[in-house]
């Protein structure tokens, strides 16, 4: 059976199931299942972003011009 044909076959089967429970549980696996960015990045790049929103909420911003000026 090709890709295609296993969509359509699940679709059929999601669409008899009356549990709205296990509807929840297959909603819930297929958006865990969904690529996430986050998990491509390493350690270290996930604590960066983790501590810039951690500065971000304490008020700990600096411009986008400064930055240029910073780096240029």
């Amino acid at each position: 059976m090709n890709s295609e044909a296993s969509k359509i076959a699940l679709v059929k089967m999601i669409l008899n199931i009356e549990n709205d429970t296990f509807i929840q549980k297959i909603a819930r696996f297929i958006n865990q299942e969904k690529d996430d960015f986050w998990n491509d990045l390493s350690t270290l790049e996930q604590e960066e972003i983790l501590l810039g929103l951690q500065q971000l909420e304490k008020g700990e911003r600096i411009s986008f011009d400064d930055v240029l000026k910073k780096i240029s």
